[in-house]
Order: structure tokens, then C-alpha cells, then sequence
């Protein structure tokens, strides 16, 4: 059931658990995430990069994909299809292929140049029934040729672009894309807190999901953090899951080539790292 992710997150915020964001690729990615969500009665976001995107051959064969497989699979569980780390450009060019969520990714830009660009697509997306998400500060890391250096946010800078009516908003409290280094410092929950009491019940985007230990997730959500991307973990299970299928020489036992055959060790993978995070977030049966 294709929807804004509008409703779920207020839901996640006002009951303190986070609906997690999975990045797909590929059918197969799609297809694992949407069946354990079924399975869990959990609402989901299904996030696409730009870089992604372009990969599937655009945002239209994107959405004609997760529409014809929601419907396929009968899924009754809230999904939203989310634009990831959109450009300006970007976002237009989901809203007419028929995303039902996107994100404004104008946190390089000077604050005064996010609040036009974010102020403008806000009205564009609500008039379309849409959701949408904004961003304050650096993710770290780099995300479609994007490179952050993981600044935290000012939280005065979040509550001007909360006030602008976006749904969630994502805000730089040390978070990295990819894999977390051993050096990290770890997330700034006192950011976190300060965002949180000048935004009120605006549902907060937890970027970098991935390599996050579970106490801090735990006491992110607490602070307010409705959504968390998911999208590394499910990347090195598939790998990890194929690289041993292959090793073990299954590609070469009967028809172990086949495509389907190859790819249903990874996809098995990603199925039982979606479970696992929506078990961590809080998510699991509250589809209703």
C-alpha cells in the first residue's frame, strides 16, 4: 500500500520507535524488503538515490517497479517511496514519476538558499499529497558523489527549516554514510536533544544507520528520531551471503548459475537484516 510517509512518521514519533528506510538497487532488493515488512506488519520506506535511480534506467521504472510489485504481492502494510538525498532537479523528477516521498538534500548550500528551495518543494509536495524530508548539517562520508565531513547541525538553522512545514528532518549529529571507523566519536545526543526541543514533534532522520550501536540507536529514537536509513548493512550482507555461495562452488553445481539461484542467498541476507532492524527500531507490528 503505496503512501506519504506523513502518517507513519507521526505515529513513530508520538509512540517512540522509528519505521526504517531500506534502500533498494535492484527487484530483488525491493522484493525483500517489502515481503519481511509484510511479514513483521511494519511500515517501511523504501529510499532510492539518485545514483540508484539511474542505475534501475530512471525514477519512472523505479515506480512503475515497486507499484506493480506492491500490487503483485498484495502488501497491506504502509510503504513510502522516498527520494534519498534528492537534488532540486531530483525531487521534480520524482514527483512526476509518481514517488509518494521525497527529499531535499540542500544542506550544502548556504542556510538562507535551503530555506527557499525547501520552502518551494514543501508546497509542491504537500500539494501533490506528498511527504517530504529536509536536511540541516553534514552526514559524513559520501553519498552519490557527495562528500560530508559530518558537521553537526545548528539547531536554530533546523527549527527555520522545521518551521517551513517539511515532515521529517534530517540534521547532522555525527552520523557518517558507509562504514563507521574506529576512531569515531560517536553520535552528539546532546545536538540531538537541543534539535529535538526547538523542533517539537517534528519526526527526526537518522542517517547512517548502519555500524550505529544499538544503545545509541535506542537512545536516539528516545530524543526523537522517527526514521533511520538503512542501506551499507544490506549492501555487505547481500555480498557477504554471495561471496559465499560462490566460494563454495554452488554456481557450479547443476543449475546453480542461475540468476535466480545465484542471488537468493543475498537476498535471504537482506531479508534477515531488514528483520533484524525493524525489530531494533520498534516497528514491528505497528503497520495499523
Amino acid at each position: 500500500m503505496l503512501v506519504s510517509a506523513k502518517e507513519m512518521l507521526d505515529k513513530a514519533k508520538a509512540g517512540h520507535y522509528a519505521v526504517g528506510q531500506f534502500n533498494i538497487n535492484n527487484l530483488e532488493w525491493t522484493k525483500s524488503v517489502l515481503l519481511v515488512a509484510e511479514e513483521l506488519k511494519s511500515p517501511v520506506i523504501l529510499g532510492v538515490s539518485e545514483g540508484a535511480g539511474k542505475y534501475m534506467t530512471g525514477f519512472g521504472t523505479v515506480a512503475a517497479m515497486v507499484r506493480a510489485m506492491d500490487a503483485e504481492l498484495g502488501i497491506t502494510v504502509p510503504v513510502a517511496l522516498h527520494l534519498d538525498h534528492g537534488t532540486y532537479e531530483g525531487c521534480y523528477k520524482c514527483i512526476k514519476a509518481g514517488f509518494t516521498s521525497i527529499m531535499f538534500d540542500g544542506s550544502h548550500y548556504p542556510i538562507e538558499e535551503n530555506v527557499a528551495k525547501t520552502k518551494e518543494l514543501v508546497q509542491v509536495a504537500h500539494a501533490m499529497g506528498m511527504s517530504i524530508e529536509a536536511e540541516v548539517g553534514s552526514i559524513g562520508g559520501e553519498e552519490d558523489g557527495v562528500v560530508g565531513m559530518g558537521e553537526c547541525a545548528d539547531p536554530q538553522e533546523c527549527k527555520s527549516i522545521a518551521d517551513l512545514g517539511v515532515d521529517m528532518l534530517a540534521a547532522g549529529i555525527g552520523n557518517i554514510h558507509g562504514k563507521y571507523p574506529a576512531n569515531w566519536a560517536g553520535l552528539s545526543f546532546e545536538t540531538l536533544d537541543a534539535i529535538q526541543k526547538l523542533t517539537g514533534e517534528m519526526p527526526l532522520v537518522l542517517h547512517g544507520g548502519t555500524g550505529i550501536p544499538e544503545d545509541m540507536i535506542k537512545k536516539a529514537i528516545s530524543l526523537g528520531v522517527a526514521k533511520i536509513n538503512v542501506n551499507t548493512e544490506c549492501q555487505l550482507s547481500f555480498a557477504d551471503a554471495t561471496r559465499k555461495y560462490i566460494e563454495a562452488g554452488k554456481d557450479l553445481e547443476g543449475k546453480g548459475f542461475d540468476p535466480r539461484k545465484l542471488l537468493a542467498p543475498g537476498a535471504e541476507a537482506i531479508k534477515a537484516t531488514v528483520k533484524e532492524k525493524m525489530e531494533l527500531f520498534g516497528s514491528v507490528g505497528k503497520a495499523n
